[in-house]
């Protein structure tokens, strides 16, 4: 009777982080039914990308998410190829337009909303420590939720930065800066570098009021702030100087440097002031 109730509790565990990625999916598209022709095609300091680009771009995987957890014996075939694809130089973005190019953006916009609502009725009633494939090592089934969270959020700021909007801050935001947390060791790792032998105490202020913490606060790494100047810096969305962020010297400030809380190659972030946005 135990180990049912604990699976019940776990697949509610995990059907809220499902629930909370299709309500961060939900915001973006609401957003992008105001798009009008011509801001569907402006470009972003985002590589250039235009809210079609970022659409696409979820669109696409999206699909192979839901490929993961529907047919996971085609995407262990389908997933090396992309990485071949990528390998020979073709970019993300070229392959989204290959795959939608002949959909306007609202036209491409209600394709991806049966996408993403799909994948949410999939993820949601798996058991939370699942394991999906995905490009890279397996994840479990919350954590692959969380980082579609991650990248809806962050790639829908794209879409808010372009039409030069605030959004409203979520305490969906929280999954986001965990996984900024929790990457502090790969981010160092990612690039071959030695990682700190330190435990950064990180205290950031909700949206909603209150602290989220993380590690000891009796420790002199730190670094202090709002949710959502951490989540924009771990996504790469700004560069720590274009934040109220206050960190120590060292390890935490070579890391806000340099973090990446998302899979995949390193990668370089914004230079000072290149996706500062004045409302």
């Amino acid at each position: 009777m135990r180990a049912s109730w604990d699976s019940e509790m776990a697949t509610d565990i995990n059907n809220q982080t499902a629930l909370e990625l299709r309500d961060e999916y939900r915001d973006l598209d609401a957003l992008c039914t105001t798009l009008t022709p011509q801001q569907w095609s402006l470009r972003s300091a985002f590589h250039g990308w235009t809210p079609w680009d970022e659409v696409a771009h979820l669109c696409y995987f999206d699909e192979t998410a839901l490929q993961s957890v529907r047919d996971p014996e085609r995407f262990a075939v389908e997933a090396p190829r992309l990485s071949e694809r990528t390998a020979r130089g073709e970019e993300i973005s070229a392959i989204a337009r290959d795959a939608y190019g002949h959909l306007d953006g609202p036209a491409l916009l209600t394709h991806w909303r049966s996408r993403y609502e799909e994948l949410v009725d999939a993820l949601s009633p798996l058991d939370p420590k699942a394991r999906l494939g995905w490009y890279g090592p397996p994840m479990s089934a919350r954590s692959f939720a969380t980082a579609r969270l991650m990248e809806t959020w962050a790639h829908g700021q794209d879409v808010w930065d372009v039409l030069r909007r605030r959004r409203p801050a979520t305490d969906r935001l929280k999954h986001i800066a965990h996984l900024g947390v929790t990457t502090f060791g790969w981010t160092f790792a990612n690039r071959k570098l030695p990682v700190p032998a330190v435990s950064p105490y990180v205290a950031l202020d909700a949206p909603r009021g209150g602290t989220w913490t993380w590690g000891d606060p009796a420790s002199e790494h730190r670094v202090t702030g709002s949710a959502e100047d951490f989540c924009l810096l771990v996504t790469q969305r700004r560069h720590v100087d274009d934040t109220g962020l206050e960190y120590t010297a060292g390890p935490i400030a070579d890391w806000l440097h340099m973090a990446q809380c998302f899979a995949g190659e390193p990668a370089d972030g914004p230079k000072p002031g290149e996706r500062k946005v004045v409302y």
